[in-house]
């Protein structure tokens, strides 16, 4: 068995109507993506407490999968009468029926972050048992170690951390660098974020690593300052709560930034040089990450 996958470029005023008829017109499963993900034009959909929910990307990709034999210059020619719509964009792909559980895991092996600190799905053994080793498997919240960022923070973290630190983790996701900021002897953790999923799948993380740490929806998050703040997330996030962060920070404490492209660093760096003493960038493809001290107050 087989299906096809159809994408149609669509706008921000568009690609639910798009989603919606495809789906009157026999699609199986319809999403919307942003058209610039992974790009230097990525725009950001985030919301923090008492923002107005988040909107919709203005590029779009409306992704909707047929059974196969489908007629597609048909699906397009009603989806254009139905909509009014006209020289839509898009491509198709025919996509193989396989094992999907298996093919998903064997995308995951352990990830080596130093000689002490693996990643390590909950279908494979470690590679290092006496190594500290976080199980963690894929899931709906971001944060598996596989990502260029995600490496970046916890490689830092296991230079950084130190048995009496207190740790912020915000943006936890799956509560990944908080769960490692734990198992690296930090004496207290807290993780926040503004996904409910995540809150929910750092809470379980934790509890299969045998990790006490604290997670609360950024709703719930009362500001304390911490030894160090991990952020992340997005580099436009970043800007903008700058001095939320700042605040969570100890003067003399340690912040590490990441979720920044290449050609964003400055901007973002220029921005915590108000409060920070901002060190060497670090770089992994793409992806920089940024650390720095938090200043005396003037």
């Amino acid at each position: 068995m087989a299906w096809v996958s159809l994408k149609i470029e669509a706008q921000d005023n568009t690609a639910d109507l798009i989603s919606d008829t495809l789906m009157e017109l026999g699609a199986l499963s319809a999403i919307i993506e942003d058209a610039n993900a992974e790009t230097v034009d990525e725009q950001p959909i985030f919301g923090e407490p008492g923002d107005p929910p988040p909107g919709i990307w203005q590029q779009n990709l409306v992704s909707v999968l047929f059974d196969e034999g489908v007629d597609i210059s048909q699906i397009i020619t009603d989806l254009q009468h139905q909509t009014g719509l006209s020289g839509l964009q898009y491509t198709t792909e025919i996509i193989q029926e396989q094992d999907w559980v298996r093919a998903t895991q064997s995308q995951f092996d352990p990830i080596k972050i130093s000689d002490n600190l693996w990643i390590v799905p909950t279908w494979h053994s470690s590679p290092n048992p006496a190594a500290i080793n976080i199980i963690l498997d894929p899931g709906l919240a971001f944060g598996t170690g596989s990502h260029p960022t995600t490496h970046l923070c916890l490689a830092w973290l296991t230079r950084t951390v130190a048995a009496q630190y207190t740790v912020l983790d915000y943006g936890c996701g799956s509560g990944i660098l908080a769960i490692a900021a734990k198992k690296l002897g930090a004496a207290h953790v807290v993780g926040t974020d503004i996904d409910t999923q995540a809150i929910q799948s750092s809470l379980y993380n934790a509890e299969q690593n045998d990790v006490l740490a604290e997670f609360y929806h950024a709703s719930q998050y009362q500001t304390q300052e911490f030894d160090i703040v991990v952020a992340n997330i997005l580099s436009s996030a970043l800007s903008v709560l700058a001095p939320a962060l700042a605040k969570s920070c100890k003067t003399g404490g340690k912040i590490a930034l990441s979720g920044i492209l290449r050609e964003q660093e400055s901007a973002v760096s220029a921005i915590y040089a108000e409060w920070f003493t901002m060190e060497p960038p670090q770089y992994m493809e793409s992806w920089v990450l940024l650390t720095g001290t938090k200043k005396c107050a003037p």
